[in-house]
Parts: C-alpha cells; structure tokens; sequence
C-alpha cells in the first residue's frame, strides 16, 4: 500500500504545498501564534487577574495553544496536512469564543482581545493552510534545490 501511485502522488502534493516559501511562512506564523496563545496568559497579564486555577481560559489557551503549534510545525511532515489543517482550524475558533464560554461575563478586555486577535489569525493560517494542502502549491515558489 506504500508505494500505490494514489499514495505517492499525495505525499509529492504534500511536499510540494510545504516546500514553497508561502507554505513555509503559513507553517512558521502558525507556530508563532500558537506559542503565543500558550503564554498570552502571562504576558498580556490576565493570568494574575483570574487566577491560574480559576481559569478555563487561561488552561485552554496554554493547551491549544502548544496544540496548535504542534499541528502547525508538523504541517509538512505527513501526508494527512489538511486533516492538521482542519483541526487547526477548530482550534482558531474556539480560541475566538473560548472568553465567553469558559469565563462568561467576568471576562476581561484583555482576554477578550487577545483571544478574538490571535484566534482570529489562527483560523485565516489553518484556512490557508489547508487550502495549501488540498491544491498544492505553484511550482514557481519552489526552494532552491528541488
């Protein structure tokens, strides 16, 4: 089953989507936004105001946030990027309501701007990340020496 042409053509599409610079400033953003959303707690400094414990949204973005990471640095590393795409892309939404349904009115400005932010940027990378996926990319944006 390894070597099936549908396979192969797959894993050619897949490497040919993350080789190219756009594919690799969508995955490095997405890295970047989710190591963000993990400390945001702390370095917009509501984790204080809520309390740690307290919390469900500051446990959820120290969560999704490594989580989103993770899908997003393995990006290219399997065959399967647009199901990484997808559930990427469930994490950017639920970043963007996660002050709502985890606080509920007691949510700060802080919380609300950081996750509407980060989330909603998270959710464009995931879209275009699977966009990327499911299309390739254009040959004209390959790196050198491939």
């Amino acid at each position: 089953m390894e070597h099936h042409p549908d396979i192969l053509a797959l894993r050619e599409q897949a490497e040919r989507a993350t080789s190219t610079t756009r594919g690799q400033g969508v995955e490095a953003l997405g890295v970047m936004c989710g190591l963000f959303l993990a400390i945001s707690p702390w370095v917009v400094g509501y984790a204080s105001a809520l309390g740690f414990l307290a919390s469900g949204v500051v446990i959820s973005n120290l969560i999704l946030g490594l989580g989103y990471a993770w899908l997003m640095a393995g990006y290219g590393a399997f065959e399967r990027t647009h199901a990484r795409a997808y559930a990427a892309l469930g994490i950017g939404i639920w970043t963007i309501v996660a002050p709502w349904a985890t606080v509920g009115n007691e949510a700060v400005n802080r919380v609300i701007w950081t996750n509407v932010i980060v989330g909603g940027l998270m959710t464009c990378l995931a879209l275009a990340a699977a966009g990327l996926a499911m299309t390739g990319a254009p040959t004209g944006l390959m790196r050198r020496g491939k």
